[in-house]
C-alpha cells in the first residue's frame, strides 16, 4: 500500500516538473532600477559615454546636461528648454503609465504635504514598483534637446508626408496629433515598442502602432550605435532587448 502511495506521488512530481518545463518564460523587462535618476545618470555616464548626441536631431550634450545645437536647429516654442538635455521616454510613460490604477484613480499614500489627493505619473511612480520598473527601463530613454521633448510630448508615433519640419534643420515634424521621426530613428523606436511590448504584461500596442513598428523595424536596420547602446544597458540594466539583440547577431 506505502508503495503504490509512492508511485503515486512520484507520478504527480514528475507531471508537475513537466509541466513547470514546458510553461514560456516570464517576460521580466528591467528588474534591478527603481530610480529614474539613476537611470539619467547612467545613461549619461555609461551608456552614452563616447557617444553624448541627442537621438533626433544630433545635437551634443556635456556632463551639465548643456546641449550644443546642431547648425541650423530652430523651435517654434519652449526656447529656454532648448539647450538643455533631456531624457525621453520614446514610448511615452502615459501610454503604459494609465494601465495602472494609481495613475487613473490615485492612491490613498498619494496626498502632498497639505493632504491633497494626486494622481498620475507621480503617484504611481511613488506607490507601485511594477510602474517604476517600467518608466526606469533604460532601453526606453533616449537623450533629447529639451525643446523637443516638450513638444512631443506624448504624442504618437506616424509618418506625416504633408507636413513640413518643425526644427529647422533637424527633419522631426510635429502634425495635429501625430509625430514622424527623422528616419534614421525609426529602427531603434520600433524595437523599443517591440520590447516594451514582450516584455510588460501592462502595456499593450494597438493594431495600427504594431502594424507601423513591425514595417519600421524591417524597413531600417540596426546600426553599429544601437548595437552597442544594447550591450551596455544590458550589461548595467541585466535584461536583454531581444528585437535589438537578435539583428546585431544576424549582421555580425
Amino acid at each position: 500500500m506505502c508503495l503504490k502511495k509512492s508511485k503515486m506521488v512520484a507520478k504527480k512530481l514528475l507531471l508537475l516538473l513537466a509541466l513547470f518545463f514546458t510553461l514560456p518564460a516570464c517576460a521580466e523587462g528591467n528588474q534591478s532600477i527603481q530610480s529614474f535618476t539613476k537611470s539619467k545618470n547612467l545613461l549619461k555616464n555609461v551608456v552614452y559615454a563616447g557617444h553624448p548626441e541627442t537621438f533626433y536631431c544630433h545635437g551634443t550634450f556635456d556632463k551639465k546636461n548643456n546641449i550644443t545645437l546642431p547648425e541650423g536647429f530652430t523651435t517654434p516654442t519652449h526656447e529656454q528648454r532648448a539647450k538643455k538635455l533631456e531624457w525621453e521616454h520614446v514610448l511615452p510613460a502615459e501610454h503604459f503609465g494609465r494601465a495602472f490604477s494609481e495613475w487613473r484613480d490615485g492612491h490613498p499614500d498619494c496626498k502632498d504635504k497639505k493632504g491633497k489627493s494626486f494622481k498620475g505619473r507621480k503617484c504611481a511612480e511613488k506607490t507601485n514598483e511594477e510602474f517604476r520598473f517600467m518608466l526606469c527601463d533604460m532601453y526606453n530613454l533616449y537623450p533629447s534637446i529639451g525643446a523637443v521633448n516638450a513638444i512631443r510630448s506624448n504624442i504618437a508615433y506616424d509618418e506625416l508626408k504633408d507636413t513640413p519640419v518643425s526644427f529647422g534643420s533637424c527633419p522631426f515634424k510635429v502634425g495635429k496629433n501625430q509625430v514622424e521621426p527623422p528616419p534614421y530613428t525609426r529602427g531603434a523606436i520600433a524595437r523599443t515598442y517591440l520590447y516594451f511590448d514582450a516584455e510588460y504584461p501592462k502595456y499593450h500596442m494597438s493594431d495600427s502602432t504594431r502594424k507601423l513598428m513591425t514595417a519600421w523595424d524591417k524597413m531600417y536596420p540596426v546600426d553599429e550605435w544601437e548595437c552597442e547602446r544594447a550591450k551596455r544597458i544590458e550589461k548595467l540594466q541585466g535584461n536583454e532587448n531581444k528585437f535589438v539583440k537578435n539583428a546585431c547577431a544576424e549582421k555580425e
